[in-house]
């Protein structure tokens, strides 16, 4: 892998990292036909329709909170008009697909277990990871919303520390008009401000909620991160990031995926995501 020694330093330095060319052409082109496919066979318009926001309210129903080992479709809340009616078509409706990716569609799973992102991780200085999410990110066009700043591990926490790294491949250009990541520098050495815990409401419902209010930042504090098509960002779980909502006429898909660290640690049992009997986490190693 080219310029490696600075991808690291990069990563040490600031808490995110760009690798240029890490997906080659025909790899993107894999990924976003496969969504496509997903779409035509597993999304139902007849279903209820589960929105997906960030901020202060999280999603928190059963259908987002048991999507860890499953395909799931989730909504942008612009694909709706008053009375609740879908007003785009159902490629350009959604928010993400999630959180299992990584495991139950093929061409997804091949990019997230190949050799140059075992090379990558190992480089890191993970010892023993598992992929614990994945997702495909669609911020199309229009309706593709904002995403809050947030640090990665307030939803991935572990004991006695988070360890937690995304990767996250850039599947058509992204840009500062389209929505491409932003990150305040070196904000991972700050510690966790905060952490999502899965609770139960006074319904006995399983619901999310912060351990604290979030901290409040300024736009002048971030740094735009635009990068081109097959691109690889590299975001350590602490550092502070967000993306703007999507203003040009061009789409900014994404396909993403978290690893947790799990030697000396153990996931944290208030996580919203928990492995299941049927899928726990993967090593990324043996697999």
């Amino acid at each position: 892998m080219d310029n490696l020694t600075k991808v690291l330093q990069d990563f040490q330095i600031n808490g995110y990292a760009i690798i240029e060319d890490f997906l080659s052409n025909k790899e993107v082109e894999t990924l976003k036909s496969e969504c496509k496919t997903l779409i035509d066979k597993g999304l139902d318009l007849r279903e209820d329709q589960t929105i997906f926001t960030t901020g202060d309210s999280q999603q928190t129903n059963d259908y987002f909170m048991n999507s860890g080992d499953k395909i799931r479709y989730f909504y942008e809340s612009h694909a709706f008009n008053d009375r609740g009616e879908l007003v785009v078509d159902k490629y350009s409706c959604l928010n993400k697909i999630g959180h299992a990716l990584h495991w139950m569609s093929q061409p997804f799973k091949e990019i997230t277990f190949s050799d140059k992102v075992k090379q990558l991780v190992k480089q890191i200085g993970f010892v023993e990871p598992v992929v614990v999410q994945s997702m495909y990110i669609f911020k199309n066009p229009g309706i593709g919303g904002e995403v809050m700043p947030h640090q990665d591990a307030t939803y991935l926490h572990a004991i006695p520390d988070p360890k937690v790294i995304g990767l996250w491949f850039a599947l058509e250009d992204a840009t500062t008009e389209n929505g491409c990541l932003e990150f305040i520098p070196g904000s991972h050495h700050e510690g966790l401000h905060t952490q999502w815990i899965r609770t139960t409401d006074q319904n006995g419902s399983t619901v999310m909620k912060l351990t604290k209010e979030c901290n409040q930042f300024k736009d002048r504090q971030f740094v735009s991160a635009p990068v081109k098509k097959g691109s690889a960002v590299v975001i350590n779980g602490f550092v502070i990031h967000k993306s703007a909502i999507n203003r040009s006429t061009n789409p900014r898909p994404i396909y993403t995926f978290h690893i947790f660290e799990q030697k000396d640690r153990v996931w944290d049992s208030f996580n919203w995501l928990q492995p299941t009997h049927d899928m726990p986490f993967p090593s990324l190693y043996k697999n």
